[in-house]
């Protein structure tokens, strides 16, 4: 797995009716993979985030929109960013994300978080927990998913989570990659560490050369190659003539000015301090035909897709 060049679309408020939103977010993922990018990314949520609009803005639900995509592609890799491990059993979990994995002809990333949006927890009847009880969790349902990914048949019972002789098939590989998304320098990162194949660290840009030290300790203090965890930065981009207004929301996650500007800041703040590759989203753009491919013919060269 590899995840160089990567769109995340965050948001289907596009100003079209219902009957046409999904062909837009199919013709983004398709221009996304004409353009280079090697994986399409979407949010796991059922209410639009705060930053990004009102609680009732039009929001699909992940693993269905990515089993479409599946259909509608042929190259890139399909990705939540990242899953909430508080809104599905883990169980069913590995079996959407295998399931992914057929239905896409092996295309299928697990991103996977511990869940933090509590107003979906409130109103939709989830259970938000403490911060500490929900990485119990996410750790608990690492040890049933990973197992059940490579085609092992765990029996688990813990504090939240019970299995016996879990099966999980059809599977298309023996390996699907497992991406964690956080900046958590104790818990996510540790976590990382020890069940991931790749870390999305969600930061501000000045904080990731920091981040990426504490990751490689947590991997040393576990005896892993820092090498062997990829990782990747999650970026929103608004190019010359958008509005600023969820870019400036965003702050230090965000980069702003031309194709070149955006690359070049991209480059050192992101790339040149050691992270591998960087996913981008374009909020303030809605869906623009060309703009998923100026940016990608920008960033393309930098990461080598």
């Amino acid at each position: 797995m590899t995840i160089r060049l990567g769109l995340q679309i965050p948001n289907f408020s596009y100003g079209t009716p219902v009957a046409e939103l999904f062909p837009a977010v199919i013709a983004q993922a398709q221009e996304a993979e004409a353009a280079g990018f090697d994986t399409v990314l979407l949010m796991d949520h059922f209410y639009q985030l705060p930053v990004l609009g009102e609680p009732d803005e039009p929001m699909l639900e992940a693993y269905t929109a990515l089993g479409a995509l599946a259909t509608a592609t042929k190259r890139v890799q399909l990705s939540t960013l990242v899953t909430g491990n508080t809104y599905r059993n883990p169980a069913l979990l590995a079996k959407e994300i295998t399931t992914l994995d057929v239905v896409s002809a092996g295309r299928a990333i697990l991103g996977i978080g511990a869940g933090w949006f509590e107003l979906e927890h409130q109103q939709l009847g989830f259970d938000f927990d403490t911060f500490t009880e929900r990485f119990e969790k996410l750790e608990e349902a690492l040890q049933i998913i990973v197992p059940m990914l490579h085609g092992e048949r765990p029996t688990f019972s813990g504090k939240w989570y019970r299995t016996e002789s879990a099966i999980n098939e059809p599977r298309y590989r023996d390996h699907i990659p497992v991406m964690l998304g956080g900046g958590g320098e104790k818990k996510t990162f540790g976590l990382a560490a020890r069940y991931a194949d790749h870390l999305n660290v969600l930061v501000d840009i000045d904080q990731l050369p920091r981040k990426l030290e504490v990751l490689r300790q947590r991997c040393s203090e576990i005896g892993r190659d820092p090498a062997t965890l990829e990782t990747s930065t999650l970026l929103t981009v608004a190019l010359d003539d958008a509005p600023r207004d969820i870019a400036e929301a965003r702050g230090g996650r965000a980069v702003a000015g031309s194709p070149d500007q955006v690359a070049d800041e991209i480059k050192r703040r992101v790339l040149d301090v050691g992270v591998d590759g960087v996913v981008v989203n374009l909020p303030t753009h809605g869906y623009t035909p060309g703009v998923i491919t100026t940016v990608g013919e920008a960033l393309r060269p930098l990461v080598g897709v």
